[in-house]
């Protein structure tokens, strides 16, 4: 291909600015190019939440977002992904601690379905009961706080930390707890996804049963 030909594609693309979620204040992170604007659909980008806060210390906080919409030169996103960085986690524990995680799925009350992912660090080692006892309240606070919020409600309760802290105080008395964080925040499917599995799950069931003449 001729260097004309190549410069000739490059000036046909069109850069797109890229926003976040409006309960991220449409923020702009970025921008892509793309010749057509489909083309900019399903990309994903990754920042901090420091960088959108500017705020330095909320640097060990990664947030993904996809984008879902593109309207003139605006590409729109949704959120994807919330996630604690490795070294943050590792500064979390100390010898003679333990941690303690759990990995829930949970469906919010506008039916997305999201995988969070706590850790409790202990100020000491921790026993088998006591690891168990912690678990099951990290498990039950997150159940019980997605049952009454939405997506975007959840998200937020994750990321401005309330969750965490919520499980902090509901586990402190088990075993003295030095951190609780929420490790990972993953949007495993929309309500349009959920919706078709659970109707596949209905016809599936439907051809199971026996008829009797």
């Amino acid at each position: 291909m001729s260097e004309r030909s190549v410069s000739k594609r490059t000036e046909q693309k069109r850069w797109y600015t890229v926003q976040a979620p409006e309960q991220f204040d449409r923020e702009v992170l970025g921008k892509t190019p793309a010749d057509e604007p489909d083309k900019v659909l399903g990309r994903t980008i990754e920042t901090t939440l420091g960088e959108l806060t500017n705020d330095a210390s909320e640097n060990n906080t990664k947030l993904t977002f996809k984008i879902n919409e593109v309207a003139s030169d605006s590409a729109y996103t949704e959120f994807i992904r919330h996630e604690l960085t490795r070294d943050y986690l590792r500064s979390l524990v100390r010898r003679g601690s333990s941690k303690v995680e759990a990995y829930i799925t949970v469906l919010t009350t506008d039916d997305y379905r999201v995988q969070v992912q706590p850790v409790a660090v202990t100020t000491k080692k921790a026993d088998a009961s006591q690891e168990k006892a912690i678990r099951r309240t990290m498990i039950d606070l997150v159940r019980e706080t997605a049952k009454d919020r939405t997506f975007e409600e959840l998200v937020d309760s994750v990321v401005e930390g309330r969750l965490s802290s919520a499980i902090y105080g509901g586990a402190k008395d088990i075993y003295p707890l030095r951190r609780v964080e929420i490790k990972k925040t993953t949007l495993e499917a929309r309500p349009e996804e959920v919706a078709a599995e659970e109707e596949t799950a209905v016809d599936v069931d439907e051809e199971d049963v026996d008829v009797e003449a």
